[in-house]
């Protein structure tokens, strides 16, 4: 088993223990060190870091597994660990901050479900590699969102789609409803901070301790420095007070980001101090002038409040825009518990990403060969069977772009479709399976190459014409 040494400057971090391959000594061995530098590998006793995930100017992540629970749970480990030299008084302050933060994130996860929950934290003091002194780490063990954050997804699939971002919005600002709620504040609302789990779920992430405000009037939070460039207001890059609007002013730099596909330093013009970006895409006006008062410079001049909001998006249905936009219907507010509901995709769906594009071509073709296959064994005329299946593969086809068969669905059906042949030899037309499975793959390949070529074409007329 392969454990990575979580000591920041190790120079060979990855170790690689055969013993550790039988689950029951990964369970009951005492300690493991980095055959490199002697980090204790198994931290806090229970986890033991697999790979790392990033690292930044304040710590790293590392995607982990926690031995003392059944399954060996994954769980995502946060060093903090300032990078620089610190004086005993920092370092102190540093443990003092790290502290108020696992205490936060334990009351934000264990009440809130689209919040990691905190499932430990704790020092760890090591021998330094300089003789006679120590290094001291602190590591916080959170739960690990299996998914792509919003800044993926963007570079995978390109602009979102109206409907999208108001999903996105909606969502964000019920969890930021929650957080400031307790006079918490969190500085640092990006796509990269947002995560969208596989089952469609979106997460706000990294609560980091130096971002954190907590146990204070809201009005006397001041900043300390920490931000992303382009997603802070004019209060957080000055230093100055922060306010729930501050988060706000974030949550909609992220958004246009995410519309228009552009960094946020390519929207903002600095001479006349304006966003500009509704020359990159068009949305309604009704959103359009909620995400302008959001991205307003003065603090005081924006909504004040997440549920100011939510009532702005509800108090005027998102009525088709001008360029023939088409409308969106808001999704509903859910409870605590629900899974996310965004209303029904009519009449707009959210943009097809490549790899489902050609995921619904592959069914289709070989979807589409077994029941040739099938309705020629019974009926036995090329045209009837060639109109029935193209009426049935139609059907099948307008499902995809509904959205009404989807991700598993599209296994699961071929695979019904294919047990019914295999176990029915009689709709076989006398090929035989082996011929059938053939037919069917070769199907499907020649769809997955016609949609890629025609998806080619479309882009490349689609750049000429733009």
């Amino acid at each position: 088993m392969e454990v990575y040494c979580t000591r920041p400057r190790c120079p060979q971090p990855r170790n690689y223990f055969a013993d550790l391959d039988n689950i029951t000594n990964l369970k009951t061995t005492q300690q493991k060190y980095c055959t490199t530098c002697g980090m204790p590998l198994l931290l806090d006793g229970r986890y033991v870091p697999t790979k790392l995930l990033g690292r930044g100017g304040f710590g790293a992540a590392f995607l982990a597994r926690d031995r003392r629970i059944p399954g060996m749970r994954q769980c995502v480990v946060k060093q903090f660990q300032p990078s620089g030299n610190l004086t005993l008084a920092q370092l102190q302050q540093a443990q003092i901050m790290f502290e108020r933060e696992a205490d936060v994130l334990a009351q934000l996860g264990n009440d809130h479900e689209q919040i990691p929950d905190l499932f430990a934290f704790f020092p760890v003091i090591v021998n330094s590699s300089q003789a006679g002194q120590e290094d001291q780490f602190f590591y916080l063990v959170q739960e690990y969102i299996d998914g792509q954050n919003l800044e993926e997804e963007l570079a995978q699939q390109g602009k979102f789609s109206e409907q999208q971002v108001l999903e996105v919005l909606q969502e964000i600002l019920k969890v930021l409803r929650f957080v400031h709620d307790r006079n918490i504040i969190h500085r640092d609302i990006k796509p990269s901070n947002i995560m969208r789990r596989r089952d469609g779920k979106l997460f706000l992430l990294d609560f980091g301790a130096v971002k954190q405000v907590t146990n204070v009037a809201l009005g006397a939070a001041s900043s300390t420095g920490i931000y992303s460039m382009g997603f802070a207001p004019p209060e957080q890059m000055a230093g100055g007070q922060v306010f729930p609007s501050t988060d706000l002013y974030a949550l909609a730099v992220t958004l246009i980001t995410l519309l228009t596909n552009k960094e946020a330093i390519q929207l903002f013009d600095a001479y006349s101090n304006q966003w500009k970006w509704h020359e990159q895409v068009s949305v309604n006006s009704h959103l359009a002038n909620i995400l302008d008062k959001m991205l307003l410079p003065a603090a005081n001049q924006r909504f004040q409040s997440a549920q100011e909001v939510l009532n702005a998006l509800h108090s005027q249905p998102l009525a088709a825009t001008q360029l023939n936009s088409p409308s969106v219907t808001l999704p509903p507010q859910r409870s605590k518990g629900s899974n996310p509901v965004v209303s029904n995709r009519s009449p707009t769906q959210p943009a097809f990403s490549t790899v489902e594009l050609l995921g619904g071509a592959a069914f289709s073709g070989f979807q589409g060969s077994l029941i040739a296959i099938a309705l020629f064994s019974v009926v036995k005329l090329p045209i009837p069977t060639f109109l029935v299946g193209c009426v049935i593969l139609g059907i099948l086809i307008y499902a995809q772009t509904r959205r009404w068969i989807e991700k598993f669905d599209l296994l699961i059906i071929p695979t019904i479709s294919f047990a019914i042949i295999f176990f029915l030899p009689f709709l076989q037309g006398g090929l035989g399976i082996q011929t059938v499975i053939l037919l069917a793959v070769a199907a499907g390949l020649v769809a997955i190459s016609a949609t890629a070529l025609f998806r080619l074409i479309y882009k490349l007329v689609r750049l000429i014409y733009k």
